[in-house]
Formats: structure tokens, sequence, C-alpha cells
């Protein structure tokens, strides 16, 4: 995440659900390309640490972020990991009022359904986890307004490869725009991406309700939609 530029300084967290009452996480205030394997923490579902703590880990804290996590998790029981990034190009697109829940590109589609964006809180603000919710059971990528990114998965590294396509996305996105052009995917195109996804089970949640109204698509085997 700290090669890709996904984040800077101490941005970002990372954390791993262990077992139904302990996750793994990344402190607070550390940057995530120097971090090593123990200054990571043991947390309980109230976001404190458990366990004995020697040497380099005795002072250190998880970020307030972690209550966004811990939020996923309570409404995605199937997940095991959350990935919290500030990719620059997918934040500066929802700063701009440029969605990325839109059907341009197949691969989203397919893999993705689509890349919703939240509403707006403060950092670290009680509100945070309040803004996924409506979103997280539905979807495994989230644009975070003015803030970052949430992705989420089966492991971490599932988790990550998810911020990769948020921000693959993005660039694509950004550069269309520039280029004078925002062809919308034909229907039919879209039918065929949004049917794969379908027919494989992975349409969860609202989003085949959601492409119907993004893009037009609002016949799917294998939804009720």
């Amino acid at each position: 995440m700290w090669q890709k530029d996904y984040l800077a300084a101490s941005d970002g967290n990372v954390s791993v659900r262990l077992d139904e009452e302990h996750f793994l996480v990344t402190p607070s205030g550390l940057s995530k390309g120097f971090i090593t394997a123990d200054q990571l923490l043991v947390i309980d579902w109230d976001a404190q640490p458990v366990g004995p703590r020697y040497g380099i880990a005795r002072d250190l804290r998880p970020s307030s972020e972690i209550l966004l996590h811990l939020e996923a998790y309570r409404r995605r029981p199937d997940i095991v990991s959350v990935v919290h990034a500030h990719p620059p190009l997918a934040v500066a697109l929802s700063i701009a009022g440029v969605s990325l829940a839109q059907c341009i590109l197949p691969e989203v589609v397919m893999t993705l359904g689509l890349i919703p964006t939240s509403d707006y809180a403060a950092p670290a603000s009680p509100e945070g986890p309040q803004v996924i919710a409506g979103l997280i059971e539905s979807y495994d990528a989230i644009i975070l307004q003015r803030h970052g990114s949430v992705t989420v998965g089966a492991s971490p590294w599932e988790a990550y490869l998810k911020l990769e396509k948020v921000e693959h996305t993005a660039k694509i996105t950004k550069t269309v725009l520039e280029l004078g052009g925002e062809p919308p995917m034909p229907a039919d195109q879209v039918a065929k991406a949004a049917e794969w996804r379908a027919q494989r089970g992975l349409m969860q949640g609202r989003q085949a309700a959601d492409i119907c109204t993004a893009c037009g698509v609002c016949r799917l085997s294998g939804t009720r939609h």
C-alpha cells in the first residue's frame, strides 16, 4: 500500500479477524511502509488491546479508524480482512463529484458489481462507521467521500487487490474524462457482465438493484430483481 502510494505518512490501517472475539490490527501513528510484525496489536470488539504486550508494542494503540473496521465485521460475518487506504485518484474523484458507481469497465461489474461512494464523515469521528451502513452489506469496495477507501475480503491479500482495482478504475475514469468522453458501456455488454456475476452467486445485497438504476440493466437471472 505504501509502495503503491495508496497512503502516506501514518495514513491507513489493516485488520484481520482472528476468531469470533479477536482481531489483528495495525497500530496508530506508524507508517505502513516501515511497520514490523512485533508492532501489530490484538484487539477485542471494544477496540481494546488484549493479552500481554512487551517491548516495542508496549505503548502502541490501535487507530481510532479501527471502529470502521469493526463495523464492517459486525455487518459482514463473511469477511476476514478490512483494508482502509487513501488512494489519491479515487479520493480526488469523490471530491470532484465523479462517481465510480457506473458501468464503464466490464471487469469492475464482474468482480465488484459497482464501487459506491459513501456520505462524508470526518476521519476518526463517531460518524465514520455509520456512513458505510447500507453499503458494506452489499459491496466489497467503497469510496469514503473526501477521505479514502474501504475494501474487504476473505484475506488481507484479497482485500488489498480490491484496493488496487479501485485506484485502477479511478485512473481510467479520470483519463476518459480528460480525453473528453464518457461513453456508456452498451447495455447488452453490461447485461453480460452482470449476468456472469449473478450466475456465480456474487450478486449480493442491493447490487442488482443498483446496477439496474445506474446502468439500466434490470433483468438478471439468479437474482430477485
